[in-house]
């Protein structure tokens, strides 16, 4: 398969994951498209068995919701290691590609979304900390959080392509990362609604031992190497190499650490 054919799949497979795409198609019943945009390929009766699970577990609070979804919700994804912390009312979306360590703490209220029809979804490491609020979703992408990554409330982490976040990474409170997804605003002759994303400059990688400062933007293709610190608000639009202290619209480099 050549590259262009190759990129044409990959933009039906998101155009078909997008929410006005999936609601508007009139010859899916309300419930197929339901289950298209939570669960993907699966099967009716593991969608009934994880909506019971969700709606009879999902909201308790306290001790007791901890533990009760400790118990149930392991068995939603397609994998999932010992001693999760599964906080309230979280959103799960394609659990069958979703792929979680030991150890791993998802707070309340956070959304791990692995949709899309040709991807593999999401790995998550052990030790790994997703905040409260925090979004962590693709549209047709992979992504692989590994070990030891913390991070904090109301982030969004997104991938349309493939972003990697290595050991021992730090991120700040509503901090956006971004791999592939951004559209073509030289074509006028579709709109913003319909378009899909354009082809992605390449992968987003955040080397180990980062700390990535809050409210920091770091855009596709714009990796972070290893040891690095990015300053509180910063752009990242292109590479930042390893043992750097960065920050600024957009980030540059400041100081060699």
């Amino acid at each position: 398969m050549n590259d262009a054919t190759s990129q044409n799949n990959t933009d039906k497979a998101k155009a078909k994951m997008k929410f006005s795409a999936v609601y508007a198609d009139p010859s899916k019943s309300s419930v197929r498209k339901y289950r298209d945009l939570y669960y993907g390929n699966t099967s009716i009766g593991r969608v009934i068995w994880m909506e019971l699970i969700v709606m009879l577990t999902g909201g308790i609070q306290g001790a007791f919701g901890l533990w009760i979804r400790s118990k149930l919700y392991p068995s939603l994804f397609a994998e999932c290691g010992r001693g999760v912390i599964f906080g309230k009312n979280i959103t799960i979306r394609h659990s069958n590609k979703i792929h979680i360590g030991d150890n791993v703490v998802l707070d309340d209220n956070c959304v791990v979304d692995a949709k899309g029809e040709t991807n593999k979804g999401i790995t998550i490491g052990s030790n790994v900390f997703i905040g409260r609020n925090t979004i962590v979703y693709c549209k047709n992408g992979d992504m692989e959080i590994k070990d030891k990554v913390s991070i904090s409330p109301d982030c969004t982490i997104m991938s349309a392509n493939r972003l990697t976040i290595c050991e021992g990474v730090m991120i700040g409170g509503y901090t956006y990362m971004l791999s592939g997804g951004e559209y073509d605003y030289s074509d006028r002759e579709t709109g913003f609604y319909e378009k899909c994303s354009m082809p992605s400059k390449g992968e987003l990688v955040i080397g180990r031992n980062c700390w990535i400062g809050a409210s920091a933007t770091v855009l596709d293709a714009a990796s972070v190497g290893e040891n690095s610190v990015i300053g509180a608000c910063s752009l990242v639009n292109k590479p930042i190499p390893p043992n750097s202290l960065a920050y600024g619209i957009p980030a540059k480099v400041v100081k060699n650490i």
